[in-house]
């Protein structure tokens, strides 16, 4: 039997260079299923994403996903992509077995906590709003973790440059002014140890309509970590978003993060979704 992908949209384009198309997932010419395929608007038109793949239940186990996601490949490499990213969510642990048997390798996962009462911050810490003397070097120095964080992706220096001034300017247009932002900063016995940005309004577009905020960065200084100040600023940043009305607090922590991972975990975090890459030779 002959699995192909068959379009059933135009392609689309976007002035940026990026691209999207549905397909028809056909065992021959028999339709089995559907994919989704774009480039990401975020990582840009190198990137590809799969963005939905769908198998109708009776012709599930039977290879149909293996073979509809390498020709997903394909299509994606005729665009020009050198990646393919994807996000699955926790709960489906046949497609997590797909994706790794494809060689994907987990980028990062997105993790939320519902909210319940505001904690109480440990003795000696102090939480203050981020002044605006205070914000030039913070800003310079989580963009450039920014950029770092990008190039990692597999974006090129020019990529990862313009990808960090293009998200900063979006995210914080005002810098501590910006609506809907928290910074702060952690001081302990008089000294500061690390800072805390949160938005209150996440970045997807039902996340207000859910009441979920969501930690952009949380950093302790070196020479104070490995002293619980990591989960001080996360506790600070749920009085925050508590205080603003939300329900739950999102983030998200990239793979191989163990330290964050588990202080996440302590924390009653719950992973919700992977996200995955893969290279394209």
């Amino acid at each position: 039997m002959t699995t192909t992908l068959r379009p059933t949209t135009p392609e689309r384009h976007t002035d940026d260079g990026g691209r999207a198309r549905s397909y028809e997932v056909c065992v021959n010419s028999r339709p089995v299923g559907s994919v989704r395929l774009t480039t990401d608007a975020r990582l840009g038109p190198s990137v590809g994403r799969i963005e939905h793949l769908h198998i109708d239940a009776a012709d599930r186990h039977r290879g149909r996903g293996t073979v509809a996601a390498l020709a997903a490949e394909e299509v994606l490499r005729g665009w020009r992509c050198t990646r393919l990213v994807a996000s699955v969510p926790a709960q489906a642990a046949t497609a997590l077995g797909l994706a790794a048997a494809l060689g994907y390798r987990e980028r990062g996962r997105r993790m939320i906590k519902p909210l319940t009462g505001p904690p109480e911050l440990p003795s000696g810490s102090a939480i203050r709003a981020m002044a605006e003397a205070d914000y030039p070097a913070w800003h310079a120095h989580r963009r450039a973790h920014y950029a770092r964080s990008a190039l990692d992706s597999g974006l090129t220096p020019e990529e990862a440059e313009a990808k960090a001034d293009t998200d900063y300017a979006t995210l914080l247009p005002h810098g501590p002014a910006t609506p809907g932002t928290v910074l702060r900063i952690l001081a302990h016995d008089g000294t500061d140890v690390g800072t805390l940005w949160v938005a209150l309004r996440a970045g997807e577009p039902d996340a207000e309509e859910r009441g979920e905020a969501y930690v952009y960065s949380v950093e302790v200084a070196e020479g104070h970590r490995g002293r619980g100040h990591g989960r001080t600023l996360m506790l600070a940043a749920e009085r925050d978003s508590l205080a603003a009305g939300a329900r739950s607090l999102g983030l998200h922590v990239f793979g191989g993060n163990t330290p964050a991972l588990r202080l996440y975990e302590s924390l009653g975090y719950e992973v919700v979704e992977h996200n995955l890459i893969k290279q394209l030779l």
